[in-house]
């Protein structure tokens, strides 16, 4: 029979999704506030936006590396486990970054080997996680399940990035970065519980480099998923270091420190909320064109950065910029969960993750140097035309223009032409 909490969720709304849900509210209430702290407990050290750069290329260096392994092992190993090892170790990493700014005076490569850590924690959680939660839910209202995890995580990240630029001008990063260590394992424990019985064990055979191959031949088959892929490969790298180098240093200069940066962030999240809750009601027939179309206006913030508008600007253009790629990412979300079989989706996931992230060291590493050399305005301009460039080259890519949602009409269309090519019966 069951209980009064499971008669309240949602059909779709299962045990391992509920758990997920709590977890990732746990986690980017954390995490969104240590991005913050991060960079400002490398500028309170007296680095400068190359050292703010070198941090967070040092974490996402390693993301790159390890993705790949990572999404292999998540689709050999039970993917919870793997989950849980990864907010152990991103725990420990941020439990020991929280030390040394607390204690005063941290070195810059430390910041850097910790940020390290964290992100090879990253590398093996993120395929992990994105599988366990595309093999969490099922049916036509996958869409809609996939909009409220979506929009309960953006949630979290809007009170994190507001409460983390608060209590970073309040009392500091290295607090925020101990708060960010405790989510981690709070997090590791709610995963520890997730049940992967309904994933059927992996035929013994093969190694790592067939799984590798085989991940290969599925990203590389559909044109959308790797021509999408490519144009994030571009686009988040100029954003995150727009994000995570120059908007700490135009707070500074220009909009009065870390407090007005964090409130610029959570107006974002605010705009990922609306967005998820307007894709719990809408469910566009060509996922990947009205997604794509939505990823337009992630060229904004980089813009306003550039000018630099007031605050009070740049939050309007920091939501507006939020809801308009939430629709974006329900809608690829979907398009997975749709297209891509259970057993290889921890590994699509890692060449998705990959490639989404495989420039952004670069990316990031450069700043400081692009900065110094084009002016700080001049590297925003750029950041935001990039955006726009690529985005609008996916767009020739059909199956991005025509890929559709599959519904029960079509779905049962679908299925009884193929039991009348099996009975032998022509079709057409």
């Amino acid at each position: 029979m069951p209980t009064s909490a499971e008669r309240r969720r949602p059909a779709w709304a299962g045990r391992n999704y509920t758990l997920l849900t709590a977890s990732a509210v746990v986690t980017n209430l954390g995490s969104h506030g240590a991005l913050i702290a991060s960079a400002f407990a490398v500028l309170g050290a007296g680095g400068d936006g190359g050292d703010v750069g070198l941090v967070a290329a040092a974490r996402t260096l390693p993301l790159v590396l390890f993705l790949l392994i990572g999404g292999a092992v998540a689709d050999r190993l039970p993917r919870h486990r793997v989950m849980v090892a990864a907010n152990v170790l991103n725990c420990g990493s941020q439990a020991a970054f929280a030390a040394l700014v607390l204690a005063g005076e941290p070195q810059l490569w430390q910041m850097m080997l910790l940020s390290g850590l964290g992100g090879a924690g990253q590398a093996f959680f993120n395929p992990a996680a994105e599988g366990m939660l595309l093999s969490s839910v099922d049916g036509e209202q996958a869409g809609r399940a996939f909009a409220v995890f979506r929009m309960a995580m953006h949630g979290a990240t809007l009170g994190g990035a507001a409460l983390g630029g608060a209590m970073v001008a309040a009392i500091g990063p290295g607090w925020v970065l101990a708060a960010d260590a405790a989510a981690f394992a709070v997090a590791a424990v709610l995963r520890a519980f997730l049940d992967v019985k309904h994933i059927p064990p992996r035929e013994p055979g093969g190694g790592m480099l067939a799984d590798l191959r085989d991940g290969w031949r599925e990203f590389t088959g559909r044109p959308w998923l790797w021509g999408i892929v490519v144009q994030f490969s571009i686009a988040n790298a100029v954003v995150g270091a727009a994000d995570a180098v120059y908007g700490p240093l135009v707070a500074r200069d220009h909009l009065g420190g870390a407090a007005p940066w964090g409130i610029a962030l959570a107006f974002f999240g605010g705009g990922t909320v609306s967005g998820a809750l307007l894709m719990t009601r809408w469910q566009p027939r060509r996922l990947l064109l009205v997604g794509t179309l939505c990823v337009f206006p992630l060229a904004l913030p980089s813009a306003a950065l550039a000018v630099p508008v007031p605050v009070a600007v740049l939050c309007a253009v920091m939501f507006l910029t939020g809801l308009s790629v939430e629709v974006f990412g329900v809608s690829w979300m979907t398009a997975l969960h749709q297209e891509i079989p259970e057993e290889k989706l921890s590994r699509v996931c890692a060449y998705d993750w990959f490639g989404s992230v495989a420039l952004v060291p670069a990316a990031m590493a450069l700043a400081g140097p692009a900065e110094t050399a084009f002016g700080r305005p001049e590297a925003l301009w750029g950041c935001a035309a990039l955006v726009v460039v690529v985005t609008a080259a996916v767009l020739t890519v059909p199956d991005v223009r025509n890929l559709r949602r599959r519904t029960k009409e079509v779905t049962g269309a679908v299925k009884g032409a193929e039991e009348q090519v099996g009975d032998g019966t022509a079709v057409g």
